[in-house]
């Protein structure tokens, strides 16, 4: 019998799920269910390419491109109910498909500010293409931008905002930005350069209230200041989309929570992408959720290989990066617990951290500067933390000493 395999989500990673799984000779029935009218398109592109030139989406391919590879595109519209006992799915438009084995691609979704008025035309978040599109209407010469969160979206969309002659002021409620996975010294090398662009960056800064006035957006601070503005976007991080998956019974830990073959807690359901919690053994088996495009491409392949019995096994590294005015950000691992912590100078504008366990494991490295000036190196550190090495803090330190060296040692 024919068999069908259903995605729910058409994003990045259910987009690439479906393109992987007939590339591995997947022949049954395929069908892509997503919310949004485009075919499946990347984000990180949306605070970028996607304000500065008000481009279109990047696609993961055209639609014909999966109506050629026989995957049907089910597009605006949402998934309301999993039934795990019919092995079923309940769609907005009234249809039931049934399914073989089901992978829950949801993504997330931003968090919202508490007691954020409605939103109206001028508080915005970014999700969408249609989100970025929006928020370039208000963007340009003479006008003024608010940004509350010091996070990669929130920076990544002040230095576009910048770049197109918006006034940009950047309200962060911590001592400093970029608190959640980069350490202090590379968050001071960030605010440096975008105040020295002109964004006008407040830590600690405490809201006592937004008012939208149709006009314009107040934003209103406990020491009693007010910012003004023709647009306030809020960036506060995200929430994954787990509640069809809590609905149908489906553990929920941080995510929809999934082993190391991204296997839900119920047979032939697969969970991937923003959406999941895993354990990580380089982490000692510590539960993560990525929120990053190459994760959400490497776990997308995972996903098909598993829904078409290979049993392969998480091992990536979790990887970050934001680029922003002509300097790029790369983190590869995660730094929570290091005990040391080694410096390496590559130039004036770039260098590298490399945080080490008590034992001196590599645990993660954090990069900065120009173009790919930390590009080599990051990837290098990479490759040293998924092999657990214990690389010489002095030869960590030394720049003279290749990293390619410590991997082969």
């Amino acid at each position: 019998m024919t068999q069908h395999f259903v995605i729910i989500g058409a994003g990045e990673c259910g987009g690439r799920a479906a393109l992987s799984l007939r590339e591995r000779g997947f022949t049954g029935t395929l069908t892509l269910i997503g919310s949004e009218s485009l075919a499946p398109y990347e984000r990180p592109p949306l605070s970028k390419d996607g304000i500065l030139l008000a481009a279109g989406p990047k696609f993961v391919a055209e639609a014909d491109d999966f109506a050629s590879r026989g995957i049907i595109l089910r597009l605006g519209v949402s998934v309301t109910a999993i039934d795990r006992g019919s092995k079923s799915v309940s769609i907005s438009d009234g249809t039931v498909l049934a399914y073989d084995k089901l992978l829950l691609a949801t993504g997330a979704r931003p968090r919202e500010f508490p007691a954020l008025p409605s939103h109206g035309k001028r508080i915005r978040t970014l999700r969408s293409h249609a989100d970025a599109m929006e928020i370039r209407t208000f963007l340009g010469p003479g006008r003024k931008m608010a940004m509350i969160g010091g996070g990669f979206i929130g920076l990544e969309l002040a230095a576009s905002a910048r770049r197109l002659g918006t006034a940009v002021t950047l309200i962060e409620g911590l001592p400093r930005i970029l608190s959640r996975g980069v350490p202090p010294e590379i968050a001071a090398a960030v605010a440096s350069r975008h105040r020295a662009e002109g964004v006008d960056i407040l830590c600690n800064a405490r809201i006592a209230g937004i008012d939208d006035t149709g006009d314009g957006v107040r934003v209103l601070l406990e020491d009693g200041s007010a910012i003004e503005a023709d647009i306030l976007v809020v960036g506060i991080g995200s929430v994954p989309n787990t509640e069809i998956a809590a609905a149908a019974g489906l553990a929920v830990d941080n995510g929809i929570a999934v082993d190391i073959h991204l296997q839900t807690s119920y047979p032939d359901v697969y969970a991937a992408g923003d959406c999941c919690s895993f354990p990580s053994d380089h982490y000692g088996g510590r539960r993560i959720r990525l929120e990053s495009w190459r994760s959400a491409q490497e776990q997308a392949l995972l996903a098909a290989a598993n829904m078409m019995g290979a049993k392969e096994a998480l091992s990536a590294v979790p990887w970050f990066w934001s680029d922003q005015y002509d300097f790029t950000l790369q983190v590869a691992g995660l730094a929570d617990g290091a005990a040391t912590t080694v410096r390496r100078d590559l130039s004036s504008e770039a260098f590298i951290l490399f945080h080490l366990a008590e034992d001196g494991r590599l645990l993660a490295a954090s990069g900065i500067g120009p173009g790919n000036a930390i590009a080599r190196d990051i990837r290098l550190a990479e490759m040293l933390i998924g092999a657990g090495r214990h690389p010489d803090p002095k030869a960590l330190a030394a720049p003279e000493v290749k990293l390619k060296q410590l991997l082969a040692a």
